[in-house]
């Protein structure tokens, strides 16, 4: 199904994409000498829509269509920042309009027909529906949409003779789930839980997929089955809130209910579906479309907020995603993710110390939330509270028992705490649990080795380590300079040079890795090369930072052949 999903992104890219989302150069060419409002207002509501601050957009482009409200190319625009700030229903308004001024406009008729479904006027959605092709994207999407309607309609089998006839396309393993949630909707309970298998089998560690499968079996009262998935799901080393939700049902022999209870619920899932593939594919703009239909269509799917939110997060409006976690219902079993991710974002803003207050609180009142914890222990590693760190990650390995392939992370960033703390026994320990569990992670490969290395033990070990690290992360610029400083450290000079001048390509303008290179010039007799990298290490670095202090003595003196190595 996932594979589904990518082609279906790619083809929606070229027609929807080209055609909606024009240029603000070729904007301005279209409007020539109109007034400067018109114009000025377009343009800020693009540039808005851009960087995902949806209000903003909506407001500018309401601007220019109220001046103009016969340009299809100021109402295009229009009904498209509607539909990503949430405004579907204004949305559905505009659409109409510009489907008066430009009937071929598919993402248009997509959203006219959305506010049909939500309303239950279903023939209306079909009627929108018929005039889409099922030759490129959204008439694909829409083809899903119109069966959805027929189930909401009564006509199951009308529904699915057609997803038959469009699954004849190759599409039927990306069909088949949202087979299952039709016939599950339509009263079919055996059928939905054959078309569930066959999605499970293609893709069994999908939260979504293992969810409805898990939940269509414990419904039908095949407790052990459903069990079984649950418990394939959770010994991947993989939670999820809805998830335990199921698990916790099924120990007590419960039905754990529908995953989609109405025609609404399951089109949504449809949008929550394209639109995270979508997010994958780079189109975010078109991915907080979709998700925002699915929302409007099922208002209760806070796992589909939890998207959005996080779309929202990648375009750095932490203001807008916190206002989405914030509105999730402290009764939902996603609560405790949206606190979390409030906290990250007060952090990424500049407010350190009340993410940490906040999380503080969370883990306070539920030590088990293994993600709060975890993310409390980075928030105060990254303050520089070493010892309080370690103990929140050693709180997280408590509650994973600490022996899945998973776990490497926490002894991995319990090490780095601990190593910064000055216990490097401790830290030395940590790393080598980490590869125990997960033999070929390059962070921890490199993390281990450098450290070595930079003490000067272990050079050997650590030089074939940070080796398989870097075949792992050839592009880490960080690595590659842990293996140029491995072969300085070991002698080897020329090849110190040739490694540390990739990763200087790689990251030009770390201070670290350009007074390394610096180093290895000096040793190499390139001595104004080695003060040019040296200066250019100390331009890179903080003010009073590590780096700048340590290369003042050298830009001076260079490097004394008596002293150990820098």
């Amino acid at each position: 199904m996932t594979q589904s999903i990518r082609l279906l992104t790619r083809l929606l890219v070229a027609p929807l994409v080209l055609a909606a989302f024009v240029s603000a150069a070729s904007a301005a060419a279209t409007f020539g000498v109109r007034a400067p409002s018109i114009t000025g207002s377009y343009l800020a509501g693009q540039q808005a829509l851009v960087d995902l601050k949806t209000s903003e957009a909506a407001k500018y482009f309401r601007q220019a269509s109220e001046l103009d409200w016969d340009n299809p190319l100021v109402i295009e625009r229009a009904f498209i920042a509607y539909a990503a700030d949430g405004q579907v229903e204004q949305s559905s308004v505009t659409a109409q309009h510009l489907l008066e001024l430009d009937p071929g406009n598919e993402l248009a008729r997509l959203v006219v027909a959305t506010q049909a479904v939500k309303e239950g006027r279903y023939d209306a959605a079909i009627a929108e529906l018929d005039q889409l092709g099922t030759d490129n994207f959204a008439g694909i999407t829409g083809a899903i949409l119109r069966g959805w309607a027929e189930v909401g309609a009564g006509r199951y089998d009308g529904a699915s003779a057609m997803l038959d006839e469009l699954g004849k396309d190759g599409l039927d393993e990306f069909l088949v789930f949202h087979r299952a949630m039709m016939a599950e909707v339509a009263g079919y309970q055996d059928e939905a839980i054959g078309y569930a298998s066959r999605a499970y089998e293609a893709d069994p560690l999908v939260e979504r997929v293992a969810e409805a499968y898990a939940r269509l079996l414990g419904n039908a009262g095949r407790f052990e089955e459903a069990t079984a998935v649950a418990a394939n799901f959770e010994a991947e080393g993989l939670t999820h809130p809805l998830m335990q939700i199921v698990s916790d049902a099924l120990s007590d022999q419960r039905a754990p209910g529908m995953f989609a209870d109405s025609v609404q619920t399951g089109a949504a899932e449809m949008y929550h579906g394209i639109g995270v593939a979508l997010a994958r594919d780079g189109s975010i703009d078109l991915a907080v479309v979709f998700l925002q239909l699915g929302l409007y269509l099922e208002p209760r799917a806070d796992v589909m907020a939890m998207a959005l939110g996080q779309l929202f997060d990648i375009s750095s409006q932490h203001d807008i995603a916190n206002a989405i976690y914030d509105g999730i219902p402290a009764t939902s079993p996603m609560k405790a993710t949206a606190v979390v991710r409030v906290a990250q974002n007060l952090d990424a803003v500049g407010d350190r110390p009340e993410a940490i207050r906040r999380l503080g609180n969370i883990v306070a009142t539920n030590p088990g939330d293994v993600d709060a914890v975890s993310v409390l222990g980075d928030l105060l590693r990254y303050d520089e509270q070493y010892g309080e760190a370690a103990d929140a990650y050693t709180r997280a390995l408590a509650i994973e028992e600490g022996d899945r392939p998973s776990d490497w992370r926490f002894y991995y960033v319990r090490g780095i705490a601990h190593e910064r703390d000055g216990q490097w026994a401790k830290a030395e320990a940590d790393f080598l649990r980490a590869l125990e569990l997960n033999p070929d992670q390059p962070q921890v490969l490199n993390y281990l080795g450098y450290s070595w290395v930079d003490q000067g033990m272990n050079l050997q070990p650590a030089l074939e380590m940070i080796q398989k690290a870097v075949q792992a992360a050839p592009n880490d610029g960080y690595i590659v300079d842990s293996l140029g400083w491995a072969f300085y450290r070991l002698g080897r000079i020329d090849e110190a040079v040739a490694v540390l001048e990739q990763a200087v390509q790689l990251m030009p303008n770390d201070p670290e890795i350009n007074d390394h290179l610096g180093d290895a010039y000096w040793k190499a007799g390139r001595v104004l090369e080695a003060r040019f990298q040296w200066t250019v290490a100390a331009s890179v670095d903080e003010p009073d930072g590590v780096v700048r202090i340590r290369v003042a003595p050298k830009l001076a003196n260079g490097l004394d052949p008596t002293a150990a190595t820098q």
